[in-house]
């Protein structure tokens, strides 16, 4: 509290007395006055760059662009003839499924204050998006640097939709639309939702930096209920950022979290119809070549998008979305080359996805080298995983879902803890409260970073792998999972919706 007197005081001296002291108390004035300034109450302006919000804006429907038409052709192209149709049906569906949902109540569930249940999951204190509007703003991870929320929402309601999408292709070819399209809503609200909360929901650098000064100043003042209260503040974050997982694009919210539902759910519906004796081969790789493209495409959008600002990160997110990508790609159709004889295209492709998944959580905070190492591992792990391991296991993940999403997830997301040391070329671990107000690197402490990556990686294996049980329970005893083994024999585009996707 002196140092807030001296403070004001100096303040009403005026530049003129102030010049007049002798040359001792003037550098005494000055340092007074310095530490009062750290002292002094936060105050920020919101300032929304049109740059930031050109990019944000190309990210998001980037990002949709990936899903349909990138995954749904990717997926289609896997599957067989008499089954593509209805797998680009329910990607097309779960988009527009869960971009109403979003605006309805998601939006609300994932990036709200939830009261005391915050630590887990927002509130509906902006369900149907009250209190939104075109003058409202969110931040980013500059202080004093805002988004318009319209385009903050948006570009979160592609990651919502795009995740239960990538689920599908688990269980492709043999579940009931109907059954699907209630697992999905379920799927988001009780999974989705929660998870993005737990990893990415916290005040801001702005409001950590207001809340660690009204800290300081509190314990100066011998305030104590203000002490615990900006404490508080400071700590009403989700569950997975307080443990201080990172995860730049969601290794585990998205990708982590659909392979285990999907790794779920392929094992509770059970193997296709005929498989291991009948021929299930991809129907046309031409098609699934151009839904990966559209993927890599897409996908900077997904990465370089989650700076949320048009900046140096955003560049670094784009290169390490290009090497770590084409490193994966190399590395699944060499130790393919290797131990089968032959480069294949789906191997090319297969890899090409295991490395941007892999280098999602790390697109902001790798280093470009050590995103081609993320992406060499993850390529020839993913491989053996789907080439062998899954064949040892009998499990009919038909489109590979866990094999990639799951395991390339997994690995990235570790790979993030390590990757992100600035010794290693990494971007340093962000610390917003040692200087409120400014973006400084913290100290990198390898035994503190990789227990709170591998927390974060076993909590989404459990809470998805749990949780998804307990939905697929819940359908399959209301309405049934899978389609009649007829209907399947047949093939879902003309049992399930009466169409075929080629007419010759």
């Amino acid at each position: 509290m002196m140092k807030l007197l001296k403070y004001s005081g100096l303040m009403a001296l005026g530049a003129s007395a102030f010049a007049s002291l002798p040359a001792w108390a003037q550098e005494a004035t000055a340092e007074a006055t310095t530490e009062a300034a750290a002292l002094a109450p936060y105050v920020y302006e919101k300032v929304v760059d049109k740059g930031d919000v050109a990019w944000m804006s190309i990210s998001t429907v980037l990002v949709l662009l990936m899903t349909v038409p990138g995954l749904a052709l990717f997926y289609g192209g896997l599957c067989r003839t008499k089954n593509m149709l209805s797998m680009l049906t329910q990607v097309f569906m779960i988009v527009c499924l869960v971009c109403v949902i979003w605006v309805t109540y998601g939006y609300s569930l994932a990036f709200s204050y939830g009261g005391s249940m915050d630590t887990y999951v927002g509130g509906l204190s902006k369900m149907f998006l009250a209190g939104v509007d075109a003058t409202t703003t969110v931040a980013t991870f500059t202080n004093g640097i805002w988004l318009p929320e319209y385009t903050f929402i948006a570009f979160q309601m592609t990651f919502a939709c795009i995740t239960p999408a990538l689920i599908v292709g688990a269980f492709a070819e043999r579940m009931k639309f109907s059954s699907l399209m209630v697992f999905v809503i379920l799927w988001v609200t009780f999974i989705y939702f929660p998870m993005a909360h737990m990893v990415w929901w916290w005040g801001g650098p702005d409001f950590l930096a207001e809340q660690q000064t009204a800290l300081l100043i509190a314990e100066a003042a011998g305030d104590a209920a203000g002490a615990e209260a900006a404490a508080a503040n400071l700590a009403a974050n989700g569950l997975i950022w307080n443990w201080g997982a990172l995860d730049f694009a969601g290794g585990t919210v998205v990708h982590i979290n659909a392979g285990m539902a999907g790794l779920v759910g392929c094992i509770m519906l059970g193997k296709r119809v005929g498989y291991g004796k009948e021929s299930m081969a991809p129907h046309s790789l031409v098609m699934t070549m151009i839904g990966a493209a559209l993927l890599w495409v897409g996908w900077f959008g997904f990465n370089a998008g989650s700076n949320l600002e048009s900046n140096s990160i955003a560049s670094l997110a784009i290169v390490n979305t290009f090497v770590a990508t084409a490193a994966a790609g190399l590395a699944w159709m060499l130790a393919e080359w290797l131990m089968k004889g032959h480069p294949s295209l789906l191997g090319l492709v297969s890899g090409v996805v295991s490395g941007l998944v892999a280098v999602t959580p790390a697109a902001g905070f790798a280093g470009p080298m050590g995103s081609i190492v993320l992406g060499l591992i993850a390529g020839v792990a993913c491989f053996f995983f789907v080439g062998y391991v899954k064949n040892a296991l009998k499990l009919d993940d038909s489109l590979d879902v866990f094999g990639i999403h799951g395991l390339a997830g997994i690995i990235g997301a570790l790979g993030t803890g390590i990757l992100v040391n600035p010794a290693l070329g990494g971007a340093g671990i962000p610390d917003y409260l040692t200087q409120p107000g400014s973006l400084l690197v913290a100290d990198y402490d390898f035994g503190f970073m990789f227990m709170a990556q591998l927390k974060a990686v076993l909590f989404t294996v459990c809470f998805s792998g749990i949780g998804s049980y307990i939905l697929f329970m819940v359908v399959k005893a209301v309405m049934g999972l899978r389609v009649k083994e007829d209907v399947e024999r047949e093939g879902l585009d003309v049992a399930e919706h009466g169409e075929r996707a080629y007419n010759m």
